[in-house]
């Protein structure tokens, strides 16, 4: 069937909409095109938007942009309820690196605590950072704590993120981080 059709390719960053619209301009030419979309073949001749989006998501356009506007406002309200708990997560958080880090670490630990929880992991990265520095603190092994950052899911930015508190929390971080080199 594709062989009567001009395939096209869409660009990176296209939505579903522009492949759509580039699709019903070649319509309008009189020109049989199709193009892949994530895995699906959608056709000049019988595209339609809302066919377009229920073959690709499974959704009409209006119930994907009704489920998109409902995230952001989910969104929206967990990022205010979570600065809302901020100041309270601090005093949580400074009480949790007194149970783990060496005393002489914790003013600088106080001072990042905030700078943590306002940032894009929300503090994440604390917590990672206290059971890898508890691992070592406990004398567990360079491989354990290896396995411990490995499991913690990171991406390359809160890998390099975690790996770098570590070293400043404690005293076997300059090992840990060169093992995680090799």
């Amino acid at each position: 069937m594709e062989d009567k059709y001009l395939k096209i390719g869409f660009f990176l960053g296209n939505t579903i909409e522009d492949a759509v619209h580039e699709l019903l301009t070649y319509k309008k030419k009189g020109i049989l095109a199709c193009g892949k979309f994530n895995g699906t073949t959608l056709y000049s001749d019988t595209v339609t938007m809302d066919g377009a989006y229920k073959e690709i998501i499974g959704k009409t356009k209006a119930e994907f942009d009704e489920s998109q506007q409902k995230w952001r406002e989910e969104y929206e309200k967990r990022e205010v309820e979570f600065k809302e708990s901020i100041p309270s997560l601090v005093e949580e958080w400074m009480a949790k690196g007194r149970e783990v880090l060496d005393e002489s670490r914790w003013d600088y630990w106080d001072k990042i605590v905030p700078i943590r929880l306002g940032d894009l992991y929300h503090g994440m990265e604390l917590g990672c950072c206290l059971k890898i520095v508890k691992i070592l603190n406990e004398n567990g092994s360079l491989e354990d704590a290896k396995k411990e950052i490995e499991s913690q899911g990171h991406s390359g930015m809160s890998f390099g993120l975690v790996r770098a508190m570590v070293k400043e929390f404690c005293d076997r971080g300059n090992e840990l981080s060169d093992y995680l080199a090799y």
